[in-house]
C-alpha cells in the first residue's frame, strides 16, 4: 500500500511505499477523518498525528467517507455528491466508490499531519514551499503583509510571472464601493419615505372621502325635509 502524506503547515508531498503487513495493520479498521498516532512507521514519526483524508482502491476507485463498509459498492448520484460531477442539468449516474473503512484493498491512503512530532521527517517536514499565488481577499493580504488600512494592498498581489495580469482582490474597498454602499443607504431610506408618504396620503384620502359622504348625506337630510315640508303646505 502507498501512504500519500501531506503536511499543510509546509505545503510538502511524500508518497511512501509500505510493504510491511505489520506496520500496515494499524491503519485497518479506521474511517475517514480518524486521527492517530503515527508511530508505527518508525522513529521518524514518533509524536506524529495523522488524519485520514481519503484514498484510491485498486480498481482506481475513490473513497466516499458515507459509505460505512470496506468494499465496492455501486451509488446513483448527483448534483452535490462528492466523487462525480455532473455533465449535464439534472443529470444522474450510477458510480462505483470505496467504503470509508480501511483495509488491506486499498490500493492509495492519504494522511494529512495534524500535530508535528519530535524530528523533521525529510522532504515533509524539514522545507517549506512558499506559495505561488497570494491570498485574494484584501483582509487577508494586509493580515500576510501586515499592512495598514491605508496602504494600497493592490501592490502587493503575487503575480504568476513578472507583467501577467493579477488576480481580482475581494472585499477591496474602493471610492466606487463607497459610493454604491451610500446610494443603496438613499434607495432604502427613500422607499421608507415612500412607504410613509403613501400610509400618509391613504390615510389623507380615506379621511377625505368620509368627509364627502357625510357632506352627501347632510345634503340629502335637507333636501327631504324640505320635499316633504313643500308637499305637506301644498296640501293644505
Amino acid at each position: 500500500m502507498k501512504l500519500n502524506i501531506s503536511c499543510l503547515a509546509t505545503g510538502c508531498k511524500k508518497l511512501i511505499e509500505v510493504d510491511n503487513e505489520h506496520k500496515l495493520r494499524t491503519f485497518y479498521e479506521k474511517h475517514v477523518a480518524t486521527e492517530f498516532a503515527y508511530d508505527a512507521l518508525g522513529e521518524e514519526g514518533k509524536g506524529y498525528v495523522v488524519r485520514i483524508s481519503g484514498g484510491n482502491g485498486k480498481q482506481s476507485f475513490p473513497i466516499k467517507q458515507v459509505v460505512l463498509t470496506n468494499g465496492c459498492v455501486h451509488l446513483l448520484l448527483s448534483k452535490g455528491h462528492s466523487c462525480y460531477r455532473p455533465r449535464r442539468t439534472g443529470e444522474r449516474k450510477c458510480k462505483s466508490v470505496w467504503g470509508s473503512i480501511v483495509d488491506a484493498n486499498l490500493s492509495v491512503l492519504n494522511l494529512v499531519i495534524v500535530k508535528k512530532g519530535e524530528k523533521d521527517i525529510p522532504g515533509l517536514t524539514d522545507t517549506t514551499v512558499p506559495h505561488c499565488l497570494s491570498p485574494k481577499r484584501a483582509s487577508r493580504i494586509q493580515k500576510l503583509f501586515s499592512l495598514s488600512k491605508e496602504d494600497d494592498v493592490r501592490q502587493y498581489v503575487v503575480r504568476k510571472k513578472p507583467g501577467t495580469k493579477a488576480s481580482e482582490i475581494q472585499r477591496l474597498v474602493t471610492p466606487h464601493v463607497l459610493q454604491h454602499k451610500c446610494w443603496c443607504i438613499a434607495l432604502k431610506k427613500n422607499k421608507e419615505e415612500a412607504a410613509e408618504y403613501a400610509e400618509l396620503l391613504a390615510k389623507r384620502m380615506k379621511e377625505a372621502k368620509e368627509t364627502l359622504q357625510g357632506q352627501i348625506a347632510r345634503r340629502q337630510v335637507v333636501f327631504s325635509e324640505s320635499f316633504y315640508s313643500k308637499s305637506e303646505s301644498r296640501q293644505k
